[in-house]
């Protein structure tokens, strides 16, 4: 049983240690446990709720690696199976002082790309106060979104459970940007609360305009009473179904190590706040600051704080 719950698809990720160097330069790397949902769990699960993760991984090295990463980050692996057929995927990627570092991605045919869509059956809800999905992992495969829209199906007969979207784009998986654009607004619809970025709401909506990618969403959502846009350092921008919107100014930072991970700690922050019982806006502000603290960290996930350091960080 747990508090929260996801489905995705973890990778080892192979983070260079050589600065401004190509990934075909560089010779030094250091091995993270990485992947948008898996991101997501940590953060949860550090500011201490139970979580359980959903997924398939290879009977291979790195499939160990990564369950022995959730288990440090204590995270559920009561449904995650392993496969001698298929291996694990992995990423690598670069270090640099300026900018969004290179990423090259190894997971075509991956084993949680083969995941059984009939293992959805066996996942216990009763439980569950949140479940946070993406747009990766239905992307991954066309089995994979078949265990997607299983699960969809599943938490739509608990109404008790509420559901975060993150788009997460990621359009080297689709087969077409309208392939993308289309199901991606599918699977947000069906969500709660959706947490686009700026840039995404102009690929998925076709504006940049805050209020008019909130109402898209909010006037076609089929259960979607809140709408939250990401703007980066700048904040993010909350309307809701009764039409109250505001922006929540963000946090400025002195020194970005690595992007990569802030719009999951945002996730983080937002989820946890709202499983803290705290209005709307303070979650947000919560998603705004472990935001920032992402940023300031190598790893996908190494800057998400404990309680300690979040509330010493807040004040």
């Amino acid at each position: 049983m747990s508090d929260f719950l996801t489905i995705g698809e973890p990778m080892a990720l192979f983070a260079s240690q050589d600065e401004d160097q190509s990934l075909a330069q560089s010779v030094n790397f250091k091995k993270y446990l990485a992947g948008a949902e898996v991101n997501v769990a940590v953060g949860v699960s550090r500011l201490g709720y139970s979580t359980e993760y959903v997924t398939q991984l290879g009977a291979d090295p790195l499939g160990e690696f990564i369950k022995e990463q959730l288990a440090v980050n204590h995270i559920g692996t009561s449904y995650i199976s392993q496969t001698s057929k298929h291996w694990t995927a992995f990423q690598m990627k670069q270090r640099v002082t300026k900018g969004d570092p290179g990423v090259a991605y190894f997971r075509k045919n991956s084993a949680a790309s083969h995941i059984d869509d009939v293992a959805m059956d066996q996942i216990d809800l009763t439980d569950v106060k949140l479940v946070h999905l993406t747009g990766i992992f239905p992307a991954i495969s066309d089995q994979a979104e078949l265990a997607f829209n299983r699960l969809l199906q599943l938490i739509h007969r608990h109404p008790e459970i509420r559901t975060t979207f993150d788009p997460n784009l990621r359009p080297q998986l689709w087969r077409s940007q309208a392939e993308m654009v289309e199901k991606i607004n599918q699977f947000a619809m069906q969500a709660d609360i959706i947490m686009p970025g700026l840039s995404e709401g102009e690929i998925l909506v076709g504006s940049r305009e805050p209020e008019t990618i909130a109402d898209f969403y909010l006037e076609n959502g089929i259960n979607t009473d809140t709408v939250i846009i990401k703007m980066g350092e700048t904040g993010a921008f909350i309307k809701t179904k009764d039409g109250n919107h505001m922006m929540i100014p963000g946090y400025s930072v002195d020194h970005v190590v690595d992007t990569v991970g802030a719009g999951d700690g945002f996730a983080v922050g937002v989820i946890t706040g709202l499983l803290d019982g705290m209005p709307l806006e303070n979650a947000v502000r919560r998603g705004n600051a472990i935001g920032s603290l992402a940023v300031q960290a190598p790893g996908d996930n190494d800057g998400y704080p404990t309680r300690e350091k979040l509330n010493a960080y807040q004040l």
